[in-house]
């Protein structure tokens, strides 16, 4: 699969965001990581479907939607709304995953599961012909600036075998720079989520360009 970056605006200036979003365009970015958070299933807020319909207004970049919040279904329409093209949701939320995930695909939105360093990939193998794509935590999520946590690179193995054929992305989040995102390409991830990594380069086209060529 093409290996697409997708930089997540948490870690960019939101005092200018729309210049920040339409810098990472043309350095490159092929999407746009978007982390909700609500305060609940992870200890920190960000923002909801009313931002993330501002960002839709001044880019055409795909954007990622990452749902970190307990009650996913209560807020799936509102962020496809907005205008979001990828949406996933925590695999250790109490969500219906099946009827969600058809709801998302239903309206032309790719459905994604999201599973957290500390949760194993035993449910996975049960959802996996209802997503497009899993994205695995590679730090503790609520927080930008993490270490990356080296088993993950493992667990990326796990979820490859457990895609088997299929047409199912691997996405990684958290930690990830020039040498971690070497190893994560190697054990099969093809969207890489970099924060800081990027957003605090003085010129965004050189860490995109060392992500795409790792």
């Amino acid at each position: 699969m093409i290996l697409k970056i997708a930089p997540s605006i948490l870690s960019s200036d939101f005092l200018h965001l729309e210049k920040e979003i339409r810098a990472v365009e043309k350095a490159g970015a092929d999407m746009l990581h978007l982390d909700i958070m609500d305060g609940h299933f992870v200890p920190n807020l960000t923002f909801g479907p009313s931002i993330v319909k501002q960002v839709r207004s001044v880019t055409k970049l795909p954007l990622d939607a990452h749902l970190m919040i307990t009650n996913p279904a209560d807020f799936a329409d509102k962020f496809i709304n907005a205008g979001v093209n990828y949406l996933s949701f925590h695999i250790e939320t109490d969500a219906n995953y099946v009827s969600l995930f058809r709801k998302i695909r239903k309206r032309g939105v790719k459905a994604g599961i999201a599973i957290n360093p500390e949760t194993s990939l035993d449910a996975l193998p049960g959802v996996i012909d209802e997503v497009d794509y899993v994205l695995i935590m590679s730090v503790h999520p609520g927080f930008g600036g993490q270490a990356f946590i080296e088993e993950s690179v493992e667990k990326i193995r796990k979820a490859k075998e457990i895609i088997g054929s299929r047409t199912v992305e691997i996405e990684i989040d958290g930690g990830i720079n020039f040498e971690t995102a070497k190893l994560v390409k190697e054990a099969g991830v093809n969207i890489l989520v970099a924060g800081s990594f990027i957003f605090n380069s003085h010129d965004y086209t050189k860490p995109i360009a060392e992500l795409r060529n790792v």
